[in-house]
């Protein structure tokens, strides 16, 4: 067709450098947000900012994966959801960890910094989420990098009650029930991803990279938010 809007490799073409911008530029956020909330941690003593700048590193290697497989097939797409849950994984069971070391060795960290920090890495995940809202039902792919997001903005929240229970309380174990949450939520989404990328990749393929990027994820199963 003469219209380009018309055209199939047109559209895949297009949905696609609307992902890699996006991926982009919350993929520069979240290294931004290593580095200030790694710092943040250390001066404060803080093992949940230092647990949240540790995930914001994960997060910019998810997107990194997420950038890698863009025009590839299904199946990339698959093993770099498969990677993602596993990074999931792995940092919901390092803030579980963390949760239970702080039941037998007590840590009051500084909860002013903790406020001042986690409101900043709240806006900065703002923003992520909402660009990535709009494209979370593209495909898998899209899907678990909103999910990530999203866990990132609970678990920002999180942070923030903890800091303001903390200091009311003058006590560590809101930091630890607000951690306790926060791994069950991200074991959750990891085990939700892992779950649908072992699918795709024992299901057959026949699409190309381009039907794959734009056809729609079920938003609808029951581990979705």
């Amino acid at each position: 067709m003469a219209n380009c809007c018309e055209d199939k490799s047109c559209e895949v073409t297009a949905l696609r450098e609307r992902h890699g911008r996006v991926l982009w530029i919350v993929l520069i956020i979240n290294l931004v947000m290593f580095f200030v909330e790694g710092w943040a941690g250390l001066l404060a003593h803080s093992t949940s900012l230092l647990a949240d700048a540790l995930d914001m590193l994960g997060d910019a290697l998810v997107y990194g994966f997420s950038l890698f497989v863009l025009a590839r097939s299904v199946r990339w797409q698959a093993g770099a959801a498969l990677a993602k849950g596993g990074f999931m994984l792995v940092f919901g069971l390092g803030v579980l960890g963390e949760a239970t070391y702080k039941v037998f060795y007590p840590i009051m960290p500084g909860v002013e910094m903790m406020g001042l920090i986690g409101g900043v890495a709240l806006a900065a995940n703002l923003v992520c989420f909402f660009l990535l809202y709009r494209h979370r039902s593209d495909n898998l792919n899209m899907r678990s990098t909103w999910l990530c997001s999203r866990n990132d903005l609970i678990a920002n929240v999180g942070i923030l009650l903890a800091a303001a229970g903390s200091y009311l309380l003058a006590s560590r174990w809101p930091d630890i029930l607000v951690g306790s949450l926060i791994a069950s939520l991200f074991l959750s989404s990891a085990f939700s991803v892992l779950r649908q990328s072992l699918q795709a990749l024992r299901a057959p393929h026949s699409e190309t990279a381009g039907s794959v990027a734009i056809r729609p994820f079920n938003t609808n199963t029951s581990h979705n938010a």
